[in-house]
Order: structure tokens, then sequence, then C-alpha cells
């Protein structure tokens, strides 16, 4: 597995990460033993950068992780805060922000967090900037390592970046959504702030193994936020609506070079850009690890290739995303 720097907080982590979003049962249930089996492979593999927060399944994705025993060297697990209903949408206090990090470190069976990440709190929280000063003086307590956010937009992200202490930003980065390459990336370069991408295969689309009639389960967001009913609609399928999601992932074929399936080439895509850290994948089986992972050892893609792609991006899906970028 090949590394990279995560910006100014020096460590070194496996450029494919594992999300672990569905270890809290949000795509679906998600058995002890399954969530195990899960962690196992990816530490197997070299995946030494493992995301979740402290809402995946009230808690569960955390105390899942916490209690695994087969961690890998090196492995750097960051969570996030801010979305549990004690802060979220206008409850931040020093305290609450504190207890809920606590909270993160208990579950996860640890005096320090590696890394503490805002997990999509309102633009308002962001532009006040206090909870920026709070994250400060909880590193210097040593209850954090480091500290950045997970944002929705390429505006928040710019607010964010204003802030000298922000390690990481986490984005939704993908060939459904490349605003990023223009609006941001130079940017963070420029503070050392490493990018964490979320949604690489935006929600699933971009694996290419979905039909206009594929159906979900009643508990994954993919059914009951398709439209944006729960929660920021960019956040699954990266805003498109599934059908043309579904059309506009069949088109990208005829990008694609030979011997190359679809992770592998909407993550090799990622991975060409420089300014990316590492890439999030959440699996709902063991095996799909290997499937992510093998797509760093993939050549990069062609510079005609990410024109032609970039191209697409502007005509055929732009126009179709819903909501912010």
């Amino acid at each position: 597995m090949k590394t990279r720097r995560l910006g100014k907080t020096g460590l070194e982590v496996s450029e494919i990460g594992l999300g672990c979003w569905q270890l809290g049962g949000d795509f679906g249930p998600v058995t002890d033993e399954d969530a195990s089996t899960i962690l196992a492979n990816a530490a197997r593999l070299g995946v030494t950068f493992w995301d979740t927060a402290d809402v995946y399944g009230g808690g569960l994705s955390e105390h899942r992780i916490g209690t695994f025993y087969g961690k890998p060297a090196g492995l750097v697990v960051a969570t996030k805060l801010g979305r549990s209903p004690a802060l979220y949408p206008d409850k931040y206090t020093r305290g609450g922000v504190r207890e809920s990090l606590e909270n993160s470190a208990r579950r996860l069976c640890v005096e320090t967090l590696d890394l503490a990440q805002l997990h999509c709190v309102p633009p308002a929280v962001l532009k006040d900037g206090e909870i920026f000063t709070w994250l400060e003086e909880f590193k210097a307590d040593g209850l954090i390592r480091n500290w950045g956010a997970s944002v929705e937009t390429i505006e928040e992200a710019l607010i964010c970046l204003e802030h000298d202490g922000l390690a990481t930003l986490q984005i939704i980065f993908n060939l459904f959504r490349q605003d990023a390459t223009e609006q941001l990336f130079d940017r963070a370069m420029e503070k050392d702030v490493g990018i964490i991408v979320r949604l690489p295969l935006a929600s699933g689309l971009l694996s290419g193994k979905f039909r206009k009639d594929s159906e979900f389960a009643p508990s994954d967001h993919r059914n009951y936020n398709r439209d944006g009913q729960a929660f920021s609609v960019g956040e699954t399928f990266s805003g498109l609506p599934f059908e043309t999601g579904v059309e506009r992932a069949e088109e990208l074929r005829q990008f694609m070079p030979d011997g190359m399936n679809m992770t592998h080439f909407a993550l090799r895509w990622i991975l060409d850009h420089k300014a990316v850290s590492t890439v999030i994948a959440g699996v709902s089986r063991a095996d799909q690890i290997g499937v992510n992972v093998e797509a760093g050892d993939l050549p990069d893609l062609p510079a005609s290739v990410h024109e032609k792609l970039a191209a697409f991006y502007r005509e055929r899906v732009r126009p179709a995303v819903r909501g912010a970028v």
C-alpha cells in the first residue's frame, strides 16, 4: 500500500482509506462479525486510515473500531463531531464540544484522538470561528492531536482554510463532483492542509453496478435521502438524481482505458490529483477493500483522458447536480 503525507499533521497514511459509516448500520444491518471481518481485511491490506464519526450508528462505528484487536501498525483513526442532537444545529458550546470528543475517545479506547473533524456543521458556526479556538484549546490540553473539518461545499472549505490550525479538509470529490480542482486544491496545498476525499464512488454510482430499478434498504441513506429529505442532497449520489447518475456512469465507460473496471477508473482519477492525501471508500463487504486498494497500483490516467473527463463533467454532469457544491 502506498502512503501519502496528511498535510501538516506530518502523518503518513494509506492513500486508500476506509470509510466506516457503514459500520454503524446506516446502510443496512451489519453484524459484529461482519464489521470485524471488514476491519481485519483493511488491516491485512495495509489500509491505515480509518474514518468514522460519533453519529454513525449512535457511536456503534466508533465502538467497533475501539474494541477491534487487530489494528495495523501506524493506524490513524479520524472521527468527526458536530452532528449529534446535543450540538446540531445551534447548541455548540465549549463544554458540549469537549464532552462529544471525550465520548468519542472513550468509545475508541484512546486517551488522545488522532484527528477530530468538524462534521458538516452549519456555515454560520464556521463563520463565527469560535469553535476553531476551542479545538486549538483541546489540542493544547492533549485531547486531540490534530483537527480538521468535513464540509459540504467549496465555500465552507475556504472559510475553514482561513484558520492556520486546520490540518485537514474532508470533501466530496469524484468524477461527478470535480469543482475542487479549480477552486480549492491549490489553496489547500499552499496552507499544507491534507485533503481527505469522501464519496469517491458517489454512493456507489461510479462502481457502474447500479440500474435504474436498483433498490436499497429502508435504513440506507440512498433510499431515505435520495432527494435530500434527511440531510444535504449532495451527500447522496453527489447530488445527482439517481436515474441520471446511472445514465452518466454508463456514459463514462467510453473514457475508461482497456483493462480497468469502473471502480478502479473512478479511484485512479482521484489519486492522480497530488493535493489528495487519502480516499476513504466505504465498503459493505470485506472483499471490496481489495478492489479499492488495487487502484493505487495502476498507472496515472493520460492527460488527454483527464481533459475529456473535465469536459464531460462541465457539459453532462454539473448542470444536473442539485444543491451547492
